[in-house]
């Protein structure tokens, strides 16, 4: 055996309780992550970050709430606009997750080099009691000019997990990468 063979890495394989669903849609979401970041689309996170520093701010709000160094009935005024602030990020933070991230679990910057401006806004539905795991690829941003039309695909879970909980991972990535080739040609067939 020569210095340039290299002996490949033994890869755990990927496996869920396939009595919960929340434990196959969390394998699921982290493999198509995976997937789409190896064909060149960087993951943006600002939209995390803003919501973990809003949560920052949440949490020091109610920090400084507790331990303010007045007894309760000189404070109070201090309370009522601390709790008003608690109340006002909160409705923030919720309304962000609620109109900005909805089912979305990947969003990323478009690929380097791309003439694309806009990245991918990846996100997967596995409703419960159900099988069918739909995956959705659409744009970033969908009023810009060179935003595409949202491919999916709906297909059950079955065809890609063993009986044992294993995902048979080359079948899911055929399956998430072509959806994703899919939405690269949409893009390239409406120039």
């Amino acid at each position: 055996m020569d210095s340039t063979t290299q002996t490949p890495v033994k890869k755990n394989p990927k496996k869920a309780n396939l009595l919960d669903h929340h434990s196959i849609k969390s394998l699921l979401d982290e493999s198509v992550t995976e997937i789409v970041t190896s064909k060149g689309y960087p993951e943006d996170v600002r939209l995390s970050n803003i919501r973990l520093l809003i949560g920052s701010i949440i949490i020091a709000i109610a920090l400084v709430a507790q331990f303010y160094k007045k007894e309760f009935p000189a404070n109070r005024d201090f309370l009522i606009g601390c709790i008003v602030l608690y109340i006002l990020f909160n409705v923030i933070l919720q309304l962000i997750i609620h109109t900005k991230e909805k089912n979305a679990i990947l969003f990323t910057y478009p690929p380097e080099g791309s003439f694309n401006s806009t990245g991918l806004v990846v996100s997967s539905k596995l409703p419960r009691f159900s099988d069918m795991y739909t995956l959705t690829v659409e744009s970033a941003d969908p009023k810009s000019i060179s935003a595409m039309p949202k491919v999916e695909f709906t297909k059950s879970v079955t065809k890609w997990f063993a009986k044992d909980g294993v995902l048979v991972e080359g079948l899911f990535w055929k399956d998430v990468e072509a959806l994703v080739n899919d939405y690269a040609k949409e893009h390239k067939k409406s120039k």
